[in-house]
């Protein structure tokens, strides 16, 4: 599976700070789950990707008008 790949998995995410002076991405699904752990720079930067992926999502969108 890839990033362009429609998939029928449902997860569930969670966000938020540790006890550690981390930031904790936390995906739960089918019998998985996944804790990410993250320095807060580190996720700061993931949240900027996150931001310029939807930048770009919402363009491609646009152009399909």
């Amino acid at each position: 599976m890839g990033i362009d790949k429609e998939s029928d998995i449902e997860a569930n995410i969670q966000i938020g700070p540790t006890n550690l002076g981390m930031v904790r991405i936390y995906i739960e699904g089918q019998g998985i789950e996944i804790p990410m752990d993250f320095e807060p720079e580190e996720a700061e930067d993931i949240a900027e990707e996150i931001k310029a992926a939807a930048s770009r999502a919402r363009a491609m969108n646009k152009k399909k008008r």
